[in-house]
């Protein structure tokens, strides 16, 4: 308004004439004033919210400063020496329960990769003995004879590397009455296998349900009443149910397992001695990836340019190395965490920062990828498109390569994709929109983010890139949503109290009470948890499908972003609040050599 007063009180001519006479005080005065109003009129603040996010707690310096002696040679030739001795030591073992339990143990200790034919070999071999299945039909309940513990840890493991075994392996423990039988309370290690084996379950098993419940209920029982004199057991316990072992991150979790590894009373020197060697071996290399990438980092100049968003390069690699285990394919692991790390803050940009106006300018350049129209685009949003713009042609330029195929139409889709999940979330938000949960998750397992991971997991790990593969993917393929979804559902239990306080677009806890006027806070956890179990029974069928078109290394991807889902929210917002626990988790995978 002041604008115009200024304007309507000194005509053009007058104006003129004032500016062009230097020595009229009255001129210098009045312009001034009306340059400083116009001035104080574009830049009036635009209402903001915040995140209130703290920052990184990591010190780059001491990062980029580590150096590790478990790089060199030495290292490596005993680690190659000890994986030797343990493959002898698997040939050796004829008892099959043991070698079960040895195949569990490397598991748990991070040492699988060193020893998948050997695992396979085994396990075959006691599949077919065993006779669980011929023809699709139990022909023996051989398995059944045995102990439970027996049982259910083979049904664990075969199941687990793609072996098809029937829940009715479980049948002779059962009562009359189709009941688990109540003797079988008194066996502790047989009701922790048989609770483990229970997540392996697809669609419609209900003994494995019915086995879950029931096992469940009786250890946790025996963890109140102080029933349990094994340490080591009592560790596995606790552990297993806060986040059982099917749905774990075997890389994250190695330090765990290695302290509870210690302590035991049957301990072998030469396994433990691997582990830890392989652990601080794995742990080199990943601080080496991550100097690079905090570099990386650095260069595009998000964080310090954008105040308002998450600084979480250091977070971000975690994932990385829950996603993708194995070490040979850093390129792949590396892309994303980067991607993960932009994808923080490009969700900063909608939830946080950008007025709707903005956003859906933001959006329109991403959906059409037209550099020219960036210009309308704020400052701070041309950072950030740039940077995401860099990042998919540096990542394309190592595919076409090495493979010769341009991915940048396929890169540029996923983002693409995410970003108009998330100005559907925007609008919503801004417009006061209650979506039903339904609505919710169909647009949520998009703009979570997952699709854009996979991707960079997809070209960076997949070594022989074909025409069929590719459009699965984009089909947005059966085992990426199940991905997608497993992460959206987890978030939200880790997250929607913080972003909801805050000022956010209704998540999947909010749209169950919307949609159950009657329903609790606690029910609508308890409802997103079960389809989060059942999203899993999905996903434990999609995993081992024979017909898939994706390599074990992708598929094995796409497990693992829900498992690390799980683990991330688990106790809270690990990503974005840093929660301690993970923190220290990640200190211990990334930073602390085992000793």
């Amino acid at each position: 308004m002041s604008i115009s007063i200024l304007q309507m009180a000194i005509p053009y001519n007058h104006l003129h004439k004032l500016h062009s006479s230097k020595s009229s005080k009255l001129s210098s005065s009045c312009l001034r004033l009306r340059c400083s109003s116009q001035l104080n009129a574009d830049q009036l603040p635009i209402p903001r919210r915040s995140g209130n996010y703290s920052p990184s707690r990591w010190d780059v310096d001491y990062i980029q400063s580590l150096q590790s002696d478990y790089k060199e040679d030495r290292h490596v030739r005993r680690a190659s020496e000890l994986i030797m001795q343990v493959k002898k030591m698997l040939e050796k073992e004829t008892d099959p329960t043991r070698q079960l339990e040895l195949i569990d143990e490397l598991q748990r200790l991070g040492l699988s990769e060193h020893f998948h034919n050997e695992f396979k070999e085994i396990l075959n071999s006691g599949y077919l003995e065993n006779k669980y299945y011929k023809n699709g039909e139990i022909i023996t309940q051989e398995a059944g004879k045995k102990n439970l513990y027996s049982t259910a840890l083979a049904f664990r493991l075969l199941r687990q590397h793609g072996f098809q075994v029937a829940q009715e392996v479980f049948e002779c423990f059962k009562n009359e009455e189709g009941e688990f039988k109540a003797s079988l309370r008194d066996d502790t290690r047989g009701l922790l296998q048989l609770y483990e084996a229970s997540f392996l379950s697809t669609e419609g098993e209900n003994t494995l349900d019915i086995a879950r419940e029931f096992a469940t209920k009786i250890l946790q029982e025996k963890l109140v009443n102080d029933e349990i004199d094994d340490n080591n057991l009592l560790i596995w316990i606790r552990h297993s149910l806060e986040i059982p072992i099917h749905w774990s991150i075997e890389r994250v979790n190695t330090s765990v397992w290695i302290d509870a590894y210690k302590g035991r009373a049957d301990m072998n020197p030469i396994v433990l001695e691997l582990a830890i060697l392989d652990s601080n071996i794995a742990q080199a290399l990943y601080q080496e990836e991550l100097k690079q990438d905090l570099q990386w980092w650095r260069n595009t100049s998000l964080a310090e340019k954008l105040p308002f968003v998450r600084n979480r390069l250091v977070e971000s690699y975690f994932w990385g190395v829950g996603v993708v285990q194995h070490r040979q394919h850093g390129t792949a692991r590396m892309a994303v965490d980067r991607s993960i790390a932009l994808i923080t803050v490009i969700d900063d940009v909608y939830d946080v920062y950008g007025t709707l106006e903005e956003l859906e300018q933001f959006t329109d350049v991403i959906r059409r990828w037209d550099m020219s129209s960036m210009e309308q685009l704020p400052s701070y949003m041309q950072l950030c498109f740039l940077a995401l713009n860099n990042f998919i042609n540096d990542t394309a330029y190592d595919v076409l390569k090495e493979q010769g195929i341009n991915i940048i139409p396929y890169l540029r889709k996923s983002w693409t994709d995410m970003a108009e999940g998330f100005m559907v979330e925007a609008e919503w938000y801004h417009r006061g929109y209650k979506p039903s949960l339904e609505e919710y998750v169909e647009n949520g397992w998009r703009s979570i983010g997952s699709t854009v991971v996979l991707t960079h997991a997809f070209f960076g790990g997949t070594t022989c890139l074909t025409n069929e593969t590719i459009h699965s993917f984009y089909g947005y393929h059966e085992i990426v949503r199940l991905s997608s979804m497993l992460l959206r559902l987890a978030d939200d239990l880790g997250t929607s109290a913080d972003e909801v306080s805050r000022g956010d677009v209704p998540k999947s806890i909010q749209c169950y009470m919307n949609d159950n006027k009657n329903a609790s806070e606690a029910e609508a956890r308890e409802h997103v948890k079960w389809l989060i179990g059942e999203t899993w029974k999905k996903m434990n069928k999609e995993r081992v499908a024979r017909d898939s078109p994706f390599s074990q290394n992708f598929i094995g991807c796409a497990v693992d972003m829900g498992r690390m889902a799980q683990y991330m929210y688990h106790y809270g917002d690990g990503h974005g609040m840093q929660h301690s626990i993970v923190h220290q988790q990640m200190a211990a995978c990334l930073f602390h050599p085992s000793v």
